[in-house]
């Protein structure tokens, strides 16, 4: 037996070392075939045992954390089984998806020469995060505010990237969901990923990937596949190699356009459908193979715009990307990969960092190529004229440039020839009009019935797709309806605000109201003024700024450069600057007005494509002199301040209430900017719980960029503070930092901050809740939370200081201080248990010691001032209440030695009149009216430099003066005193 057990033991071992090298190379792709040969002739025994053995071998590869080479090996799995070509069919379809899609030419699928995608593509910035959510924002405007979120919690990936999870990751992804907004590059995203499959380089764990469009799919609407079925429509070749059941492959589809989706998709009541043979509409498939009730091994990569995201339900979703297009560096790279020649690379750069309105819309790949083409046509032929710096002016030149092809290449013309042909001229209207009233019913792609509608026949458009390729394009389907679209969605604004214009002077209608203009006489000039005051409240009306990108086309074209530009298409109106004048003003009026921050925005743009910056630069002025006083603005510039400051990265990397105003107000107008900001400094701002309100909105946001946040100083209590956790234990909160130090919190406050930090969405790491009373329970929870909470790294709750950190304002930071016996000078006597100074003749009896004050009345106290400290004195006569370092001078007459006659001490002269500040010799008179005596109230915050003193009435406090400067050594409060004057320290 024991002969028998080793005879067994070596067979096994040489069958187990047999197939470990078999699949080694089926894994690393050494044996493509599969070895197909050497498996001709098994029995089925044999194939038993070689699938038994491959369900052992994943089993121990999963132990050891490999899913990624059990994925690879589960998806060679039919190479254990006879009678299918799989892979040979594998080998056909990588064949064909990469003779596909290795190919692009740049704007549209039909013009120009072919390029290899490897040459031209470019990485994108894709990110991971946020959920499925919709967004009906229009897409310019998501755009603007992904542009100001440059470092967010989101975490950066790359395409290799998309179906691999975070590490701890509970369960493996299954679907991706990629949002992103018209021509960001989703599309050529799914082309590269393919690409890189089909080549081999990437993703070689997935057996087959087959990508799939909505629009293809659309077309088969009414019509019964079986997945199988679908599968082999698309990409034939699958029945004949024997496929009749994808479950043994680890298979992608990718569904690219869910926006452009025009089945039903009724996740709630659609019928379960579990069979790959089973036939069925395309609309049970889908819903389906989404849901993971059909094929659930296979993997689903989607892509939408956001505005669509919402139609697959989000348990249906393990992960969401998002392709924000191009950074900074990436636009430059896409510009310098089009080009050899670098300064013209250089130019163009420098021209769009200059222009704000054509740097955002850079962040889209194909703006950029549309940017690209008329830039570098205009370099070429006309270097000395100024380069366009509204989208106005861009979509102008890129409208007449694609003329200039047209007649070059269908008409037999000249690229010199300005002229429009009635034909091309037609064509335009045509397509101005189709752009308008499908802008109205939100559509970006048109099937026959909307060309129908619009009174365009199918013959009309094919012509109008094959001659202005740039423009307008037609994609056949392989089976029924054509599917029309324009390049990108702004490209169909400019048109439909080029119909709409010129339909205006022409026809005398303004189609934003759809009213015929009642001239005074015939052959009336119309008032563009009413058009465009029509327009500006149609747009302002729209709850998700659909008609943003329409109005500032629409302004802009009224400007007779741009007139002039499209001359033979456009009629030139004439029209005067009085007109324009007066569309400023309504803007401007319109500013003042309660508007949110998207339409204040979009309303500035229109101003600069209408050659108007005067509130800006009234603005920037005052901002730049240090002469903006925000007590003074009116609405209208208020929003210039905002516009100005979302514009600023400066401001957006820290933004500081205080440089503009410390008050409630001021924060709730600059609310866009801070929540666009990253760090965010709001201590010592009088907010409120009103505040709080605000900014629990703001971190909820999606968009929010707040990653630090400090509130110390302010009163917010208990209720503010609730409110504010809200917001931290929203998903979409990001803050890694708060600080509440000096905000009235007692045990209610504590626990619900305990509270929202141990969500499992908090991603607090740093919390300050120094100077407050939060009590030991909740100091206790805390801690706890410190302790097991992998997100808190630190929590600053030393210094809580009892009930009297819940007093309000500053007196919640009362501190003791001492009088230093050793710098007391010799005619000032000491009293009320060393807490009283008084002025003498006679000089009393101290020793000698270095730190005396021998000639000027003085005294320093012993007692360091670290943190915030506050106290308060009781004064007589003519006194100082000062603050200093120690190494201010003691000895001799020189004013060096005095309070507040140097760089080393700050003072406060109380006397008869008025209270008068004092530093560095210089002396100011405050407003604030001072008797013979009093009480002044003392409050420095050392890290923040603020010095202030208050003069004490009762319980309340009114300000005498504050400084706000940088102190760079320890202070310590001082007196001087007058004859016949004294200062007494007094108890809170």
């Amino acid at each position: 037996i024991v002969f028998v057990f080793q005879l067994l033991e070596d067979n096994i071992i040489s069958f187990v070392k047999a197939e470990l090298k078999h699949m080694q190379k089926i894994v690393d792709g050494d044996d493509p075939e599969c070895s197909e040969s050497q498996m001709e002739g098994e029995d089925e025994e044999q194939r038993r045992s070689r699938e038994a053995f491959l369900n052992i071998t994943l089993y121990f590869l999963k132990r050891m954390k490999q899913e990624e080479l059990a994925e690879r090996l589960q998806s060679s799995k039919i190479c254990l089984h006879s009678g299918t070509k799989a892979p040979q069919y594998k080998r056909e379809l990588k064949s064909k998806l990469k003779k596909k899609f290795q190919c692009v030419s740049e704007g549209v699928a039909k013009a120009g020469s072919p390029t290899l995608l490897k040459e031209i593509y470019t990485e994108l910035y894709i990110t991971e995060g946020g959920g499925g959510e919709v967004n009906q924002e229009h897409e310019v405007i998501q755009i603007e505010t992904a542009s100001r979120r440059s470092d967010t919690a989101e975490r950066a990936i790359t395409l290799e990237e998309i179906f691999k999870p975070r590490p701890g990751r509970p369960r493996p992804i299954r679907t991706v969901m990629t949002k992103g907004v018209a021509g960001i590059g989703k599309t050529l995203l799914t082309h590269k990923f393919t690409v890189d499959w089909a080549e081999d380089k990437a993703q070689q764990e997935v057996y087959f990937t087959f990508p799939l469009t909505f629009r293809e799919l659309n077309v088969l609407r009414g019509r019964s596949f079986s997945l199988v079925g679908l599968v082999d429509h698309f990409f034939s070749g699958s029945k004949e190699a024997g496929i009749c059941s994808f479950q043994d492959f680890l298979v992608l589809f990718i569904l690219d356009g869910l926006d452009e989706c025009r089945l039903s998709l009724d996740f709630l009541s659609t019928q379960t459908l579990t069979d790959v043979s089973e036939s069925t509409s395309v609309e049970v498939l889908l819903i389906n193979l989404i849901r993971g009730e059909l094929l659930p091994s296979a993997r689903l990569w989607i892509t939408t715009r956001p505005a669509a995201a919402n139609q697959i339900p989000p348990e249906c979703v393990d992960m969401v990307t998002e392709v924000r297009g191009f950074t900074d560096p990436q636009k430059e790279e896409y510009f310098r990969r089009r080009s050899t020649d670098e300064e013209q690379v250089s130019r163009i750069m420098s021209h769009i960092r200059t222009c704000r309105s054509l740097h955002i819309m850079c962040h889209i790949p194909l703006f950029c190529w549309i940017t690209a083409t008329v830039l570098e046509d205009l370099l070429k032929s006309r270097e000395k004229e100024e380069l366009p710096r509204t989208l106005t002016q861009i979509y102008s030149h890129y409208v007449v440039l694609q003329n200039k092809v047209k007649m070059v290449k269908f008409d037999g013309g000249a690229a010199t020839d300005q002229h429009w042909s009635p034909q091309s001229r037609e064509m335009m209207e045509s397509l101005g009009k189709l752009a308008f009233e499908q802008l109205q019913k939100g559509k970006l792609i048109f099937y026959d019935s909307d060309l129908t509608e619009c009174g365009m026949d199918l013959r009309a458009a094919a012509v109008c797709s094959g001659v202005f390729t740039q423009v307008f394009r037609e994609e056949s389907s392989l089976y029924q309806d054509k599917v029309f679209t324009f390049i990108h969605l702004s490209l169909q604004e400019f048109l439909a605000a080029l119909h709409v214009h010129q339909t205006f002077i022409s026809s005398k209608v303004n189609l934003l109201d759809h009213k015929p203009l009642n001239l005074p006489y015939s052959g009336g000039q119309p008032d563009f003024n009413l058009l465009h005051q029509s327009a500006v409240d149609e747009a302002l009306r729209s709850p998700n700024g659909h008609l943003d990108l329409f109005l500032r086309f629409l302004l802009g074209l009224s400007l007779l450069t741009n007139q002039r530009l499209l001359q033979g298409l456009l009629t030139q109106t004439g029209s005067d600057s009085q007109t324009n004048q007066r569309t400023v003003k309504y803007i401007k009026k319109k500013l003042s007005e309660s508007l949110s921050t998207e339409r204040s925005i979009n309303l500035f743009h229109c101003l600069n494509e209408v050659n108007d910056h005067s509130l800006l630069e009234q603005i920037q002025r005052s901002m730049n002199s240090g002469s903006l006083s925000t007590e003074k603005l009116s609405p209208a510039q208020w929003s210039a301040l905002v516009f100005i400051l979302l514009s600023s990265q400066e401001h957006l990397d820290v933004f500081d209430l205080k440089r503009f105003s410390p008050s409630e107000e001021a924060f709730l107008k600059l609310l866009p900017v801070i929540k666009a900001s990253k760090k965010v400094k709001l201590s010592s701002c009088g907010l409120s719980e009103r505040s709080c309100a605000a900014l629990s909105s703001v971190l909820s946001s999606q968009s929010s960029s707040v990653k630090h946040l400090d509130l110390s100083n302010n009163d917010l209590q208990d209720s503010g503070v609730k409110l504010l956790c809200e917001g931290l234990k929203s998903p979409h909160c990001k803050l890694d930092s708060l600080s509440l130090s000096g905000c009235v919190i007692t045990k209610v406050g504590g626990a619900s901050l305990a509270a929202a930090l141990s969500s499992n969405s908090s991603s607090v790491r740093d919390l300050d809740l120094s100077y407050n009373h939060p009590g030991d329970s909740a100091v206790k929870l805390l801690s706890q939370k410190l302790n097991t909470l992998s997100t808190l790294d630190s929590l600053g709750v030393a210094d809580h200081g009892g009930e009297q950190r819940i007093k309000a304002g500053v007196r919640k930071y009362f501190c003791h201080i001492h009088l230093d016996t050793n710098s007391i000078n010799r005619n000032l006597r000491l009293s009320d248990n060393n807490r009283m100074v008084t002025r003498l003749w006679e000089e009393e009896l101290y020793p000698d010691h270095q730190d005396r004050f021998d000639h000027y009345y003085q005294v320093l106290c012993s007692t360091g001032l670290t943190g915030r400290c506050y106290w308060e004195v009781e004064w007589n006569g003519n006194v100082s209440i000062a603050v200093s370092y120690r190494g201010i001078r003691r000895k001799g007459n020189s004013k060096d030695c005095r309070f507040g006659n140097n760089n080393l001490s700050w003072s406060l002269r109380c006397y008869s009149g008025f209270y008068y500040f004092r530093h560095k010799n210089i002396l100011t008179r405050t407003s604030c009216l001072c008797g013979s005596s009093g009480r002044v109230g003392v409050y420095v915050d050392c890290p923040d430099g603020r010095l202030s003193f208050y003069k004490v009435s009762s319980d309340s406090l009114t300000l005498i003066h504050t400084v706000c400067t940088s102190f760079t050594d320890t202070l310590y409060p001082g007196f001087g005193i007058g004859f016949d004057s004294s200062v007494s320290l007094s108890p809170l």
